[in-house]
């Protein structure tokens, strides 16, 4: 969400082209931090509450390809690629987490598997039969999170890098 630089208010949606509560043109102002709300002084050009830039957060073209991205999303997004390209760190260390908690769990219960099979023990082979299903379901899952963000970088649906600044195409 961006923060009118005008009156401070958020825009209802990162889409909006102008202000709704003062009427003021997106980016038109600069009484206040677009990124964190702060009200600074109009000669500063960083925030000193957040650090970001106040003057071009968001208002300009990223050096980002929408194209890299998204295909990074579709082929390596499960590790969170796409995301650490866009500088979405925190979705993008979610991800790898994720897929490496999984495939770690996924190697516990190989090896928990062959000690049940050499102790004929039939419960605990299907108990472990059981885990590795849920766990190929988490990692499936986490797949087509990362290919469904993927296809919604290049459709224009996620056009934004984490610095608020548009793809280019």
């Amino acid at each position: 969400m961006y923060i009118c630089r005008n009156c401070g208010q958020r825009y209802m949606t990162d889409e909006a082209v102008m202000c709704v509560n003062c009427q003021a043109p997106k980016g038109m102002g600069n009484q206040f931090c677009p990124c964190c709300g702060s009200q600074v002084m109009p000669s500063v050009r960083i925030c000193q509450n957040c650090g970001v830039d106040v003057v071009d957060y968001g208002y300009g073209t990223s050096n980002k390809s929408k194209v890299a991205a998204g295909v990074l999303g579709i082929f390596l997004g499960c590790y969170g690629v796409h995301n650490f390209y866009l500088g979405y760190m925190k979705k993008g260390f979610i991800q790898l987490g994720c897929i490496l908690g999984s495939i770690a769990f996924m190697f516990v219960i190989s090896i928990v598997m062959s000690i049940a099979e050499a102790s004929y023990n039939e419960g605990a082979t299907i108990s472990a039969i059981i885990l590795s299903l849920a766990d190929i379901a988490l990692i499936l899952g986490i797949r087509i999170w990362a290919f469904v963000e993927g296809i919604m970088i290049l459709c224009g649906k996620i056009n934004r890098d984490g610095k608020g600044m548009l793809l280019r195409s």
